[in-house]
């Protein structure tokens, strides 16, 4: 396997732990909105991944990384609050709050934050092996 290989594996991961830090954020922005119907509520977002593996042969154009395979609802209930006095209240008193847990968001962003520094260092242990690899010839 080529470095440039490796440094197209890592793009890809780059490429997906954005996809999952943007879906967190939204997440976590939406936390606290409020609705009053059940349809309107902001629901939780996870992107799901997998992984691209063609064949590691030393072929033409063989391919791996990480696919994002799109990005899902969360299945989890709403909150319901009673709150008869909140503008959005519902005729029964009750505003509809999104299936966002802010803890699981957090470990999620952290856990996405560290997958892709290890990336980024992924990419530059590579360049540094091919910029080693270039000076060989050079002694």
């Amino acid at each position: 396997m080529s470095l440039f290989r490796i440094m197209d594996i890592a793009g890809s991961a780059l490429g997906a732990q954005t996809i999952r830090m943007n879906t967190t954020a939204s997440n976590m922005a939406n936390a606290n909105s409020a609705s009053s119907s059940i349809d309107q509520t902001y629901r939780a977002r996870h992107p799901i991944f997998s992984t691209l593996v063609d064949d590691f042969a030393f072929d033409e154009d063989p391919s791996a990384g990480v696919k994002v395979d799109g990005i899902v609802e969360s299945e989890a209930p709403l909150r319901e609050e009673y709150n008869p006095h909140h503008p959005l209240a519902n005729e029964d008193g009750y505003v509809f709050m999104p299936n966002v847990n802010v803890i699981e968001e957090m470990a999620n962003m952290i856990s996405a934050s560290r997958s892709y520094q290890t990336n980024v260092e992924i990419m530059e242990a590579s360049k540094q092996m091919l910029q080693q690899a270039l000076t060989l010839g050079q002694r």
